[in-house]
């Protein structure tokens, strides 16, 4: 039989809805359904609205990776499963881009009204690290293989990572900080990672070394990063993500030549749909195989 599935919010996209149908499930609304594919990233209230009313749904399809605004949802015995994995690809490119483009000073040529003095780092031959050891750190390591880096990756559980000459837990982080020219963070974010980069992080990192964020703008302290870029404590930072999310006009981060921002836009919704549609297909075909779910998340680990 196939798998009764509702598309909420809606109208159905319809990459998603092929996908759906075509892996075995049927499209059916939101009273009748023992799925649920939830296609609005920010607005957890209405969906636990729409579970509360509708307690039949069994599994829920979540559509970006970091699910922390859906955290307090999870415990409620139903099956919850987020994309993680699905757009590795596309924010390890942009991470590569800000990493580039902060150490060839791009962000301070960006803002020249005048001709200058040479300024900027290669990355080839460089020391990275990268907090996080996902889908992301996994592909970001496949496109810094020309590069010839040195790769450290921080994680929570230490195992090797393909890619990475050295893998470390979380209470070496200070020293893979100190040797890195690079640092991206691409990890989930949990109460134990809110503030993992402060004003004792960014000391550590070298004058010259970069920060890029692909993950959650809260893993910064953003007061902190301010006084260090200010400070030229650090070389700079390349922020896909900040804190307040949107950054409003007049923060000081704008005014900063160091600092470079993109408004959230390493996996825009157009790159991201049809990945999105091809994760919840998948789903529904293990679902009605009866085959492990892809990116299942773990209620006790938030991710």
């Amino acid at each position: 039989m196939p798998l009764r599935c509702a598309v909420r919010p809606g109208p159905v996209a319809p990459v998603v809805a092929a996908a759906i149908t075509g892996n075995g499930g049927e499209l059916v609304d939101i009273e009748d359904a023992d799925a649920l594919v939830w296609t609005d990233p920010s607005d957890p209230v209405g969906l636990r609205a729409m579970l509360d009313e509708h307690p039949g749904v069994s599994w829920v399809q979540l559509p970006f990776a970091g699910v922390d605004r859906f955290i307090g949802l999870f415990d409620d015995g139903r099956t919850w499963t987020s994309t993680k994995g699905a757009y590795s690809e596309a924010v390890a490119e942009h991470a590569l881009a800000l990493g580039l483009a902060g150490l060839r000073q791009l962000p301070r040529r960006a803002r020249a009204t005048s001709w200058g003095g040479q300024a900027g780092t290669r990355l080839a031959g460089s020391a990275v690290t990268v907090v996080g050891g996902g889908g992301i750190t996994e592909a970001l390591l496949r496109l810094l293989v020309p590069f010839h880096v040195e790769a450290t990756v921080v994680r929570r559980h230490v195992a090797p990572v393909e890619g990475a000459a050295h893998v470390v837990g979380p209470d070496e982080l200070h020293v893979a900080l100190a040797s890195a020219r690079l640092v991206v963070l691409a990890l989930a974010l949990t109460p134990e990672t809110t503030g993992i980069i402060g004003a004792a992080e960014l000391s550590q990192m070298r004058q010259e070394a970069w920060l890029v964020n692909v993950a959650r703008g809260a893993h910064v302290v953003t007061d902190d990063l301010v006084v260090a870029l200010a400070e030229k404590a650090i070389g700079g930072a390349a922020l896909d993500v900040t804190d307040p999310e949107p950054l409003p006009a007049g923060h000081a981060l704008w005014a900063l030549d160091n600092c470079l921002i993109t408004p959230h836009t390493a996996n825009t919704w157009e790159m991201a749909e049809p990945m999105f549609a091809e994760r919840a297909g998948a789903n529904v075909g293990r679902m009605v195989r009866g085959e492990p779910l892809l990116g299942v998340v773990d209620p006790a680990l938030g991710y």
